[in-house]
């Protein structure tokens, strides 16, 4: 391996890895700021058994793709744009988990509780759910920053999938939550996510 291979791999790995462990540790730190240190567990770290698989096969690809295709991984340009999209992503959604407060939890809440108020201020003035385009803009972005090309498209197609089911099931609790007040609220919004009403 060249040291030109060698330093690339290095920062690119460096990059995604500070990415992934700065967006789980500051969720969880951002939910017992909010919640409580007795209200908050681990799955506030948001890893799960998919994800891990998710994160273990972009590694692979990485790895696979810098010995066999070195130059695959120089596109410095792309790169940082990558890396524009995990900073700007996290901005997002950190800004929405901090706007939201104690409104803003990791599980969908189906019952209807006396801290939680509809939040339509801030960045949620005209996303619906920016906290779910910040995550879509930071996990594509892990990808583009790692010059992955199927990890890429595989990470938009997967988050983009997953909420395009989640979105419906939370917002059918939050149209029971606050009626008339939501249903005004979606029509002036986006959702967040492309393709999704």
């Amino acid at each position: 391996m060249t040291d030109t291979i060698f330093f690339t791999a290095f920062r690119q790995l460096l990059q995604m890895f500070f990415a992934i462990i700065f967006f789980h540790c500051s969720e969880y730190i951002l939910a017992i700021s909010s919640h409580g240190k007795n209200n908050v567990t681990p799955k506030s770290l948001l890893i799960s058994k998919n994800y891990i698989l998710a994160m273990i096969i972009s590694l692979i690809e990485y790895l696979v793709e810098i010995y066999f295709f070195p130059g695959l991984k120089e596109h410095w340009l792309l790169s940082n744009i990558g890396l524009a999209g995990v900073v700007f992503g996290e901005i997002i959604r950190k800004l929405a988990i901090i706007t939201a407060g104690r409104s803003f939890t990791h599980l969908i809440k189906i019952r209807h509780e006396e801290h939680h108020v509809l939040v339509t201020h801030g960045v949620y003035r005209h996303i619906r759910h920016p906290s779910y385009c910040g995550f879509l803009i930071w996990s594509v972005g892990t990808q583009i920053m790692v010059c992955n090309p199927l990890s890429t498209v595989a990470f938009a197609f997967i988050v983009w999938r997953f909420f395009q089911q989640r979105i419906p099931y939370e917002e059918f609790f939050l149209r029971q939550f606050f009626g008339l007040q939501y249903e005004e609220y979606t029509d002036q919004t986006f959702s967040g996510i492309p393709f999704i009403k």
